[in-house]
C-alpha cells in the first residue's frame, strides 16, 4: 500500500507545478480574449480556414464535449463546415494545461509532437470535409436550434483589469478544475495502479508488437471520454511496462479528441460525411503519427526510464514541488466538493423540473441554460449537471423546452 502511495505522491508531485502554470494560461486565455475573435477568422471553405482554426483550437483547453457548444456556435456565426471539423479536432487533444503536463512528465520530445499532430491532422480533418462539400455543390444550410452567442459558454468580459484577473483565476483554478478534475485524480490512481501491478515486461514478453498495441489502444481510446490531461500518467505508466511510445501517443492523441456521446451531437450538427472525416482523420493522424514516432524516430526521445526510478524515489522531489502539489490537491478539492456535494437546485414551487442525460462539463451546463433562457417565455434556468437536472420558470411549454434541449444533442424528459 505505502508503494502505491509513494507512487501517487510522486507523480503528483512531477505534474504540478505544470498543471498549476497551464491552468493559469487557460484562464488568462478565457478571461481576455474575445470570442469573436475566433468566429471572425473561420469563414470561408478555404486552407486559411481551417488552418487558423487548429491554431486556435490548440491552446484552448476544451474537452471533446466542451468543445461541441463552443464550435456550434462558431458554426452558427458563419464559421465553415471544415473549419468547425479542425476546431473540433484540434481542441481537445491538447490544452496549455495538458502540453504541460506532458512535457513533466513524458519530456520534450512528447510535449512539442502532440500539438504538432493535433494541427496535422486537424488540417487533415477540415481539407476533407470541404472537399466533400465541394462535391457536394457547397455547404448546405446549417440549421441547428441555436443562434448567435447562445451556445457558447457565457464569457463575461469584465469591463476592468482586475476584474478579468479575477475571472481568469475563477475560470482556471475553479470551473476547469470542476470539468478535469475527476480525470485528472482518475488518472494518477489508474497509473498508480498499473505501475504496481503490472509486470514491467508485461507488452514485450506478451504482445512485442507495435502495431497491434497502437491498433489496441486505438479500440479502447475512440469510443471512451479520456481527459487530454488524464490521460498522461495513464500512457507514461504502460510505457513503462514496455508499451511502444507509438501506442501511447494513440491513447493521447484519440483517446480526448473522441466519445461516443461527442461523435453522436457531431453527427446532428454536421452530418454524417463531415462525422465521418472527423473520426477518419483522428484515426489516420493518430496512427500516422505513432508509425513515425516508433519507426523513424530515435527511441532515446521517448524512453521513460528516468520516470520510473522517479516514481520509486518520491522522497527527492523539492520543496516546490511539494507545495506545488499541496496547493493542487487543496484546489481539486474544493472544485470537485462543489461540484459533487454542494450543487443543489434552489427551485421554488413555479420552476419544474426537467432530467437531462449527456452533460459531462460545465460547457455542457452552460449550453442548457444559455439556450432554455433564450425560448420565449422562460424567466429563469438552473441546472445540476451532476443530478442532471434542470429547474425552469416560465410560461415556455414543457414540449418547447424538451425540443429546446434535445436539439443541442443531449436527452430531456419532464421529471
Amino acid at each position: 500500500m505505502m508503494d502505491f502511495i509513494n507512487t501517487f505522491i510522486a507523480l503528483l508531485n512531477e505534474m504540478s507545478p505544470y498543471l498549476l502554470l497551464g491552468f493559469l494560461i487557460a484562464g488568462i486565455l478565457h478571461a481576455f480574449v474575445p470570442a469573436q475573435l475566433y468566429s471572425r477568422h473561420f469563414s470561408g471553405s478555404d486552407m486559411k480556414s481551417v488552418v487558423k482554426a487548429a491554431a486556435f483550437g490548440i491552446p484552448l483547453p476544451l474537452c471533446s464535449c466542451g468543445v461541441i457548444p463552443t464550435a456550434s456556435s462558431l458554426r452558427n456565426e458563419g464559421a465553415s463546415r471544415g473549419a468547425t471539423v479542425s476546431f473540433l479536432i484540434a481542441t481537445p487533444q491538447t490544452g496549455v494545461d495538458s502540453i504541460a503536463a506532458t512535457y513533466s512528465l513524458l519530456g520534450l520530445p512528447f510535449a512539442v509532437i502532440r500539438p504538432l499532430v493535433a494541427l496535422a491532422t486537424s488540417m487533415l480533418g477540415g481539407f476533407v470535409t470541404n472537399k466533400i462539400d465541394d462535391k457536394q455543390g457547397g455547404e448546405t444550410t446549417h440549421t441547428s436550434a441555436c443562434c448567435g452567442d447562445c451556445c457558447t459558454p457565457p464569457k463575461a468580459l469584465p469591463a476592468s483589469f482586475g476584474k478579468k484577473v479575477v475571472e481568469a483565476l475563477r475560470y482556471g483554478y475553479f470551473t476547469m478544475m470542476q470539468d478535469i478534475g475527476k480525470w485528472l485524480v482518475v488518472g494518477l490512481l489508474l497509473a498508480a495502479v498499473i505501475t504496481m501491478v503490472i509486470p514491467d515486461d508485461f507488452f514485450i514478453s506478451n504482445i512485442n508488437n507495435p502495431i497491434v498495441e497502437m491498433l489496441l489502444m486505438l479500440a479502447v481510446a475512440v469510443p471512451m471520454y479520456t481527459c487530454a490531461t488524464g490521460s498522461i500518467p495513464v500512457a507514461m505508466a504502460l510505457m513503462m511496462k514496455g508499451m511502444c511510445p507509438g501506442a501511447a501517443l494513440v491513447l493521447l492523441m484519440a483517446g480526448p479528441a473522441t466519445n461516443i456521446a461527442s461523435i453522436v451531437v457531431i453527427g446532428k450538427v454536421l452530418g454524417k460525411r463531415a462525422t465521418a472525416a472527423y473520426i477518419g482523420s483522428i484515426i489516420a493522424g493518430a496512427l500516422a503519427a505513432a508509425l513515425v514516432i516508433d519507426y523513424l524516430l530515435p527511441a532515446e526521445w521517448f524512453s521513460v526510464a528516468n520516470k520510473a526510478e522517479m516514481c520509486c524515489n518520491f522522497g527527492t522531489t523539492g520543496v516546490f514541488n511539494a507545495i506545488c502539489s499541496v496547493v493542487l490537491a487543496l484546489l481539486l478539492a474544493v472544485a470537485l466538493f462543489m461540484r459533487y456535494f454542494h450543487n443543489d437546485i434552489k427551485k421554488d414551487n413555479e420552476m419544474r423540473l426537467f432530467k437531462i442525460t449527456g452533460m459531462e462539463c460545465n460547457h455542457c451546463r452552460m449550453n442548457v441554460i444559455n439556450n432554455l433562457k433564450a425560448l420565449e417565455g422562460v424567466e429563469e434556468v438552473e441546472v445540476n449537471l451532476e443530478k442532471g437536472e434542470a429547474a425552469v420558470k416560465g410560461t415556455a411549454s414543457d414540449e418547447a423546452i424538451i425540443a429546446k434541449v434535445n436539439s443541442l444533442g443531449y436527452t430531456c424528459r419532464k421529471g
